[in-house]
Protein backbone atom coordinates (compact mmCIF):
# COMPACT_ATOMS: atom_id res chain seq x y z
CA UNK A 1 0.00 0.00 0.00
CA UNK A 2 2.66 2.32 0.65
CA UNK A 3 4.55 1.43 -1.98
CA UNK A 4 1.37 2.28 -4.32
CA UNK A 5 0.85 5.62 -2.12
CA UNK A 6 4.09 6.64 -2.75
CA UNK A 7 3.98 5.82 -6.78
CA UNK A 8 0.88 7.62 -7.10
CA UNK A 9 2.35 10.71 -5.20
CA UNK A 10 5.43 10.74 -7.60
CA UNK A 11 2.68 10.60 -10.69
CA UNK A 12 0.73 13.42 -9.48
CA UNK A 13 3.93 15.40 -8.93
CA UNK A 14 5.40 14.58 -12.44
CA UNK A 15 1.81 15.16 -13.73
CA UNK A 16 2.21 18.80 -11.67
CA UNK A 17 5.81 19.64 -13.17
CA UNK A 18 4.35 18.63 -16.95
CA UNK A 19 1.20 21.02 -16.35
CA UNK A 20 3.68 23.50 -14.19
CA UNK A 21 6.32 23.32 -17.15
CA UNK A 22 3.08 24.05 -20.03
CA UNK A 23 1.35 26.29 -18.28
CA UNK A 24 4.77 28.91 -18.62
CA UNK A 25 5.27 28.03 -21.79
CA UNK A 26 1.53 29.00 -23.26
CA UNK A 27 2.10 31.85 -21.05
CA UNK A 28 5.36 32.42 -22.61
CA UNK A 29 4.63 32.33 -25.92
CA UNK A 30 1.81 34.28 -25.29
CA UNK A 31 3.95 37.03 -24.27
CA UNK A 32 5.35 36.94 -26.99
CA UNK A 33 3.10 36.84 -29.52
CA UNK A 34 0.76 39.88 -27.67
CA UNK A 35 4.62 41.72 -27.41
CA UNK A 36 4.93 41.17 -31.86
CA UNK A 37 1.50 42.39 -32.41
CA UNK A 38 2.06 45.54 -29.90
CA UNK A 39 5.13 46.49 -31.67
CA UNK A 40 3.59 45.88 -34.95
CA UNK A 41 0.64 48.44 -34.07
CA UNK A 42 2.87 50.76 -32.02
CA UNK A 43 6.31 50.93 -34.59
CA UNK A 44 4.60 52.37 -37.34
CA UNK A 45 3.50 55.15 -35.18
CA UNK A 46 6.46 55.88 -33.97
CA UNK A 47 7.91 56.32 -37.39
CA UNK A 48 5.17 58.67 -38.01
CA UNK A 49 5.51 60.36 -34.77
CA UNK A 50 9.41 60.98 -35.32
CA UNK A 51 9.10 61.89 -38.78
CA UNK A 52 7.05 64.40 -38.37
CA UNK A 53 9.28 65.85 -35.88
CA UNK A 54 12.27 65.52 -38.19
CA UNK A 55 13.98 67.90 -40.41
CA UNK A 56 14.03 67.87 -44.15
CA UNK A 57 17.58 66.82 -44.71
CA UNK A 58 16.80 63.74 -42.00
CA UNK A 59 13.68 62.84 -44.00
CA UNK A 60 15.49 63.45 -47.58
CA UNK A 61 18.15 61.03 -46.29
CA UNK A 62 16.19 58.33 -44.66
CA UNK A 63 17.62 58.83 -41.35
CA UNK A 64 14.44 58.35 -39.61
CA UNK A 65 13.06 55.41 -37.95
CA UNK A 66 12.24 55.41 -34.29
CA UNK A 67 13.22 58.81 -33.09
CA UNK A 68 13.28 62.41 -34.36
CA UNK A 69 16.20 63.48 -36.34
CA UNK A 70 17.49 66.72 -36.12
CA UNK A 71 14.42 68.19 -34.18
CA UNK A 72 12.25 70.51 -35.85
CA UNK A 73 8.65 71.61 -35.46
CA UNK A 74 8.21 73.37 -39.49
CA UNK A 75 6.04 70.60 -40.23
CA UNK A 76 3.63 71.48 -37.21
CA UNK A 77 4.05 75.26 -37.85
CA UNK A 78 2.71 74.71 -41.62
CA UNK A 79 -0.29 72.90 -40.99
CA UNK A 80 -1.43 75.16 -37.86
CA UNK A 81 -1.10 77.73 -40.14
CA UNK A 82 -2.68 76.61 -43.04
CA UNK A 83 -6.54 78.04 -42.77
CA UNK A 84 -7.61 75.40 -44.80
CA UNK A 85 -6.21 72.54 -42.46
CA UNK A 86 -7.33 74.33 -39.93
CA UNK A 87 -11.10 74.72 -41.04
CA UNK A 88 -11.08 70.86 -41.89
CA UNK A 89 -10.36 69.99 -38.71
CA UNK A 90 -13.23 72.20 -37.21
CA UNK A 91 -15.68 70.96 -39.74
CA UNK A 92 -14.74 67.52 -38.81
CA UNK A 93 -15.34 68.05 -34.93
CA UNK A 94 -18.66 69.73 -35.81
CA UNK A 95 -19.53 66.74 -38.19
CA UNK A 96 -18.47 64.01 -35.60
CA UNK A 97 -20.15 65.48 -32.58
CA UNK A 98 -23.56 65.89 -35.08
CA UNK A 99 -23.30 62.35 -36.08
CA UNK A 100 -22.32 60.72 -32.53
CA UNK A 101 -25.89 63.07 -31.12
CA UNK A 102 -27.96 61.57 -33.82
CA UNK A 103 -26.59 58.28 -34.05
CA UNK A 104 -27.38 57.27 -30.24
CA UNK A 105 -30.71 58.88 -30.31
CA UNK A 106 -31.40 56.78 -33.02
CA UNK A 107 -29.91 53.82 -31.51
CA UNK A 108 -31.70 54.29 -28.28
CA UNK A 109 -35.10 54.29 -29.55
CA UNK A 110 -34.87 51.92 -31.80
CA UNK A 111 -33.17 49.17 -29.74
CA UNK A 112 -35.27 50.01 -25.93
CA UNK A 113 -39.03 48.96 -27.75
CA UNK A 114 -37.25 45.84 -29.62
CA UNK A 115 -36.62 44.75 -26.23
CA UNK A 116 -40.56 44.42 -25.17
CA UNK A 117 -42.03 41.62 -25.85
CA UNK A 118 -45.64 42.91 -26.35
CA UNK A 119 -44.37 44.98 -29.04
CA UNK A 120 -46.06 43.28 -32.06
CA UNK A 121 -43.70 42.82 -35.31
CA UNK A 122 -40.51 43.00 -33.39
CA UNK A 123 -39.33 40.23 -34.78
CA UNK A 124 -39.31 41.60 -38.39
CA UNK A 125 -38.80 44.74 -37.24
CA UNK A 126 -35.57 43.24 -35.93
CA UNK A 127 -35.01 40.99 -38.82
CA UNK A 128 -35.39 44.27 -41.25
CA UNK A 129 -32.66 45.83 -39.00
CA UNK A 130 -30.11 42.77 -39.62
CA UNK A 131 -30.85 42.98 -43.14
CA UNK A 132 -29.42 45.60 -43.69
CA UNK A 133 -25.95 44.83 -42.58
CA UNK A 134 -25.89 41.88 -45.17
CA UNK A 135 -27.77 43.82 -47.98
CA UNK A 136 -27.11 47.39 -49.54
CA UNK A 137 -28.43 49.27 -52.29
CA UNK A 138 -24.10 49.94 -53.77
CA UNK A 139 -22.85 53.71 -54.58
CA UNK A 140 -24.37 53.95 -57.24
CA UNK A 141 -28.36 54.06 -55.88
CA UNK A 142 -26.51 56.09 -52.32
CA UNK A 143 -25.45 58.81 -54.61
CA UNK A 144 -28.73 59.20 -56.53
CA UNK A 145 -30.49 58.98 -53.40
CA UNK A 146 -27.80 61.45 -52.04
CA UNK A 147 -28.81 63.57 -55.39
CA UNK A 148 -32.61 63.53 -54.82
CA UNK A 149 -32.50 64.49 -51.16
CA UNK A 150 -30.56 67.46 -52.17
CA UNK A 151 -27.87 66.98 -49.80
CA UNK A 152 -25.12 65.96 -52.22
CA UNK A 153 -22.17 69.41 -51.17
CA UNK A 154 -23.99 69.19 -47.99
CA UNK A 155 -22.50 68.58 -44.13
CA UNK A 156 -25.81 66.35 -44.20
CA UNK A 157 -24.19 63.78 -46.63
CA UNK A 158 -21.89 63.15 -43.66
CA UNK A 159 -24.04 63.04 -41.16
CA UNK A 160 -28.00 61.50 -41.88
CA UNK A 161 -26.77 58.32 -44.10
CA UNK A 162 -24.48 56.71 -41.33
CA UNK A 163 -26.06 57.03 -38.23
CA UNK A 164 -28.22 54.13 -38.40
CA UNK A 165 -26.19 51.42 -37.15
CA UNK A 166 -27.92 47.88 -37.13
CA UNK A 167 -24.52 46.44 -35.40
CA UNK A 168 -25.11 49.15 -32.81
CA UNK A 169 -28.40 48.78 -32.29
CA UNK A 170 -27.99 44.88 -31.26
CA UNK A 171 -25.29 45.46 -29.06
CA UNK A 172 -27.64 48.28 -27.31
CA UNK A 173 -30.60 45.66 -27.33
CA UNK A 174 -28.62 43.00 -25.74
CA UNK A 175 -27.18 45.03 -22.83
CA UNK A 176 -30.54 46.21 -21.93
CA UNK A 177 -32.01 42.55 -21.94
CA UNK A 178 -29.01 41.18 -19.83
CA UNK A 179 -28.50 44.05 -17.47
CA UNK A 180 -31.52 45.50 -16.50
CA UNK A 181 -34.17 43.38 -14.91
CA UNK A 182 -37.57 43.21 -15.78
CA UNK A 183 -39.09 43.63 -12.26
CA UNK A 184 -37.18 46.91 -12.42
CA UNK A 185 -39.22 48.39 -14.65
CA UNK A 186 -42.67 46.47 -13.63
CA UNK A 187 -42.08 48.32 -10.24
CA UNK A 188 -41.52 51.80 -12.49
CA UNK A 189 -44.75 50.88 -14.00
CA UNK A 190 -46.56 50.30 -10.55
CA UNK A 191 -45.19 53.70 -9.56
CA UNK A 192 -46.66 55.57 -12.15
CA UNK A 193 -43.87 55.84 -14.58
CA UNK A 194 -44.51 55.71 -18.67
CA UNK A 195 -42.05 54.05 -21.33
CA UNK A 196 -40.24 57.28 -21.67
CA UNK A 197 -39.80 57.70 -17.78
CA UNK A 198 -38.54 54.18 -17.84
CA UNK A 199 -36.28 55.02 -20.17
CA UNK A 200 -34.96 58.29 -19.20
CA UNK A 201 -34.78 57.68 -15.75
CA UNK A 202 -33.93 53.68 -15.60
CA UNK A 203 -32.76 52.28 -19.16
CA UNK A 204 -30.48 55.34 -20.08
CA UNK A 205 -28.92 56.09 -16.28
CA UNK A 206 -28.25 51.65 -16.44
CA UNK A 207 -26.78 52.21 -19.45
CA UNK A 208 -23.57 54.30 -19.45
CA UNK A 209 -21.06 52.08 -20.43
CA UNK A 210 -22.21 50.32 -23.05
CA UNK A 211 -23.60 53.82 -24.59
CA UNK A 212 -19.76 55.22 -24.11
CA UNK A 213 -19.23 52.05 -25.96
CA UNK A 214 -21.20 53.01 -29.02
CA UNK A 215 -20.05 57.25 -28.63
CA UNK A 216 -16.76 55.71 -29.21
CA UNK A 217 -17.98 53.80 -32.07
CA UNK A 218 -19.57 56.46 -33.76
CA UNK A 219 -16.91 59.15 -33.42
CA UNK A 220 -14.18 56.86 -34.22
CA UNK A 221 -15.99 55.64 -37.54
CA UNK A 222 -17.28 59.47 -38.66
CA UNK A 223 -13.31 60.88 -37.41
CA UNK A 224 -11.71 57.94 -40.10
CA UNK A 225 -14.24 58.64 -42.29
CA UNK A 226 -13.46 59.74 -45.97
CA UNK A 227 -15.05 57.61 -48.62
CA UNK A 228 -18.40 59.51 -48.57
CA UNK A 229 -17.01 62.53 -48.57
CA UNK A 230 -14.69 61.88 -51.55
CA UNK A 231 -18.39 61.20 -53.41
CA UNK A 232 -20.35 63.56 -52.01
CA UNK A 233 -18.74 66.65 -51.60
CA UNK A 234 -16.96 68.96 -54.17
CA UNK A 235 -16.13 72.15 -52.40
CA UNK A 236 -13.04 72.48 -50.27
CA UNK A 237 -14.76 74.93 -47.92
CA UNK A 238 -16.54 70.95 -46.65
CA UNK A 239 -13.68 69.29 -46.61
CA UNK A 240 -13.55 66.90 -43.34
CA UNK A 241 -9.99 66.53 -41.90
CA UNK A 242 -9.42 62.70 -43.57
CA UNK A 243 -10.79 63.67 -46.68
CA UNK A 244 -8.29 66.49 -46.48
CA UNK A 245 -5.12 64.34 -45.42
CA UNK A 246 -5.99 61.70 -48.85
CA UNK A 247 -6.10 64.45 -51.16
CA UNK A 248 -2.49 65.87 -49.84
CA UNK A 249 -1.35 62.13 -49.73
CA UNK A 250 -1.81 62.31 -53.72
CA UNK A 251 -0.43 65.65 -54.34
CA UNK A 252 3.67 66.77 -54.52
CA UNK A 253 6.33 66.42 -52.47
CA UNK A 254 6.34 70.37 -52.57
CA UNK A 255 4.76 71.91 -49.29
CA UNK A 256 3.41 74.97 -50.93
CA UNK A 257 0.41 72.61 -52.36
CA UNK A 258 -0.56 72.24 -48.91
CA UNK A 259 -1.15 75.61 -47.86
CA UNK A 260 -3.68 78.17 -49.31
CA UNK A 261 -1.64 80.50 -51.56
CA UNK A 262 1.61 78.71 -50.85
CA UNK A 263 4.52 79.28 -48.72
CA UNK A 264 7.86 80.47 -48.92
CA UNK A 265 9.31 77.69 -46.60
CA UNK A 266 9.68 74.57 -48.25
CA UNK A 267 8.79 71.50 -45.90
CA UNK A 268 9.34 67.96 -47.74
CA UNK A 269 6.13 66.19 -48.83
CA UNK A 270 7.29 63.08 -46.03
CA UNK A 271 7.36 65.64 -43.09
CA UNK A 272 3.72 66.98 -44.44
CA UNK A 273 2.31 64.07 -44.45
CA UNK A 274 3.72 62.63 -41.48
CA UNK A 275 2.24 65.44 -39.65
CA UNK A 276 -1.15 65.60 -40.98
CA UNK A 277 -1.09 61.62 -39.71
CA UNK A 278 -0.56 63.18 -35.99
CA UNK A 279 -2.88 65.97 -36.75
CA UNK A 280 -5.51 63.83 -37.58
CA UNK A 281 -4.66 60.73 -35.05
CA UNK A 282 -3.87 63.10 -32.00
CA UNK A 283 -7.08 63.76 -30.96
CA UNK A 284 -8.90 60.28 -30.61
CA UNK A 285 -6.09 59.06 -28.86
CA UNK A 286 -6.24 62.13 -26.14
CA UNK A 287 -10.31 61.06 -25.69
CA UNK A 288 -9.56 57.24 -25.79
CA UNK A 289 -7.96 56.78 -22.09
CA UNK A 290 -11.44 58.43 -21.14
CA UNK A 291 -13.30 56.45 -22.17
CA UNK A 292 -11.65 53.06 -22.37
CA UNK A 293 -12.64 51.43 -18.88
CA UNK A 294 -16.85 51.75 -20.66
CA UNK A 295 -15.48 50.88 -23.43
CA UNK A 296 -14.24 47.16 -21.83
CA UNK A 297 -17.12 47.18 -19.68
CA UNK A 298 -19.47 47.95 -22.58
CA UNK A 299 -17.63 45.32 -25.10
CA UNK A 300 -18.08 42.58 -22.17
CA UNK A 301 -21.68 43.23 -21.12
CA UNK A 302 -23.12 44.06 -24.26
CA UNK A 303 -22.11 41.60 -26.16
CA UNK A 304 -24.32 39.55 -28.66
CA UNK A 305 -25.30 36.43 -27.08
CA UNK A 306 -25.72 33.24 -29.41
Amino acid sequence: MQTVKSENKKSMKSTQIRDSLGSRVFDVVNILLLVIVALMCLLPFLHVFALSLSSNAAAISQRVFFFPVDFSFEGYRMVLNDPSMMRSLWMTVLITLAFTVIGMVLTVLAAYPLTKRELKGRTVIAFMFMFTMYFGGGLIPDYLLMKDLKFLDTVWSLIFPLTFSAYNIIIMRSFIEASIPASLEEAAFLDGATYWDILFRVVIPLSKPVMATLCLFFAVGRWNAYGDALYYISSSRLYPLQLKLYYLMGMATDAANLAEGGSATYVTGEVIKATCVMFATLPIIILYPFLQRYFVTGIMIGAVKG
